[in-house]
């Protein structure tokens, strides 16, 4: 199931190859701490499960969870670096969500996300899930707690497989397993089920979560949740959109053969609503291998060689046989590291190409260097330095100039005209040519 370390103390693996950090999580067989992996400085999630208090049960749960985080790939989906067996301990070597998890984010909003934000996310969510329905893996333990943020990377991700399982299409699970108030009706009645459509239901339980603030099926007891879910009984605010009203409605249905499929839901007018404004990362943050350039697996190999990692045909050898073991947790990191790193970029290249407003010759940014060169001249120092500096750009920052310009002047009425004008680059010129006149025509503007 899981890679053999040649240490069998957890101590001494940890000190060579990762520095344990805080703990983050913990349950009855298992804590989750942040650890730095030593090799290439990135931040991971250790997930150390103690095999010696498991039983028969926990251990088959633990088998499948490893078993389908190896088959999930995907960029919405927490990704498995590194497996690490010992005789007592078991650790999973995991990304760190450095934003924590929707769940306590949805706590802070008590009334809910804005539709527009919740459908980012919730589209991420789709994502992930469609994934893994198409590898065979039915998650089975969908909810908000196991859906975390990766706030650097912009995405949410799917994570804890503990129940998850394997499933054949048309064949029906008969595992009840999940929390009860995410759980699907089949689930808690014990009948036979199909894996998709249960993950289905929670599905619509996250997104009625995200709109609202509120869980649908959230009772006092647990008696009274569960004869909510066999009712079905729930009601959406009418302040949620008729579309989005009527997904939850496609989705949290009593009986499974009724619920929409996930590519109906993704295929759902409120889940395609401005689709063009929704950035899509997963371009970025897919498989290491699929994307990995020639150059830079080369480069990478050489930093391992030459780090004493592996030799070259180790690492290799373990990339091609989908090892999980410390070599191809350094290559991924380092792949990572790479696509991080040219994602950053391009996405500050497509942010100035955004921000630029205005044409390279355009004759209103040469007037402003020239008044503001001849302001310096003049002693007014107190303008701020960074919007001399070339590499700040001039149209990002009229209303910093003209704020420095007014406050010099001492006219706050002139931040406060150009300011309520929505078109800030007709304003700036406007003001701008109001402040040249005045300089050029000191008596008029002192009789005024």
């Amino acid at each position: 199931m899981s890679y053999k370390h040649q240490f069998s103390d957890l101590h001494n693996f940890v000190n060579d190859l990762y520095t344990l950090g805080e703990t983050i999580g913990k349950g009855h067989f298992a804590v989750v701490k942040i650890a730095r992996h030593i090799f290439t400085q990135k931040e991971v999630a250790v997930k150390v499960i103690d095999k010696t208090k498991l039983d028969e049960i926990s251990k088959t749960h633990l088998f499948q969870e490893v078993k389908c985080m190896k088959l999930v790939q995907h960029p919405n989906v927490v990704r498995l670096y590194e497996v690490i067996d010992t005789p007592n301990k078991l650790c999973l070597i995991l990304e760190f969500a450095d934003g924590g998890d929707m769940y306590d984010y949805i706590i802070k909003h008590a009334n809910g996300l804005n539709e527009s934000l919740a459908r980012r996310y919730f589209r991420q969510i789709c994502r992930a899930l469609k994934y893994c329905h198409e590898m065979s893996v039915c998650h089975r333990d969908l909810k908000p707690e196991n859906l975390v943020f990766f706030e650097k990377q912009g995405v949410v991700k799917l994570t804890d497989f503990g129940f998850s399982n394997l499933f054949s299409p048309g064949k029906k699970l008969l595992t009840s397993c999940g929390s009860l108030a995410y759980s699907a009706p089949e689930i808690l009645l014990g009948d036979p089920y199909d894996a998709p459509a249960v993950d289905i239901w929670s599905l619509g339980v996250i997104l009625f979560m995200l709109v609202t603030g509120h869980a649908p099926f959230q009772e006092a007891n647990d008696s009274e949740t569960v004869m909510m879910i066999l009712d079905c009984s729930y009601n959406v605010p009418s302040n949620i959109s008729l579309a989005c009203q009527n997904l939850i409605h496609r989705m949290i249905v009593r009986e499974p053969e009724k619920r929409a499929t996930l590519d109906e839901v993704m295929s759902d007018i409120w889940y395609r609503q401005c689709e063009d404004d929704d950035y899509d990362n997963e371009q970025y943050y897919i498989d290491s291998l699929k994307l990995i350039s020639q150059d830079d697996h080369e480069f990478i190999l050489r930093q391992m060689i030459d780090g004493n990692v592996a030799e070259k045909e180790i690492i290799l050898k373990s990339l091609n046989d989908n090892q999980y073991n410390h070599t191809t947790a350094t290559y991924h990191l380092l792949a990572e590291k790479i696509f991080h790193d040219k994602f950053n970029n391009k996405n500050r290249t497509v942010k100035r190409q955004k921000c630029s407003l205005q044409p390279a010759n355009d004759p209103f940014k040469e007037q402003i260097n020239i008044f503001i060169s001849s302001t310096l001249n003049f002693g007014k120092e107190n303008i701020s330095p960074m919007l001399m500096t070339p590499k700040h750009s001039i149209d990002s920052s009229h209303e910093q100039i003209l704020l420095a310009l007014v406050e010099d002047d001492e006219e706050p009425l002139l931040l406060q005209q150009c300011t309520t004008n929505t078109n800030i680059t007709t304003t700036s010129v406007q003001a701008m040519n109001i402040i040249l006149e005045e300089d050029e025509n000191p008596e008029t503007s002192s009789t005024e």
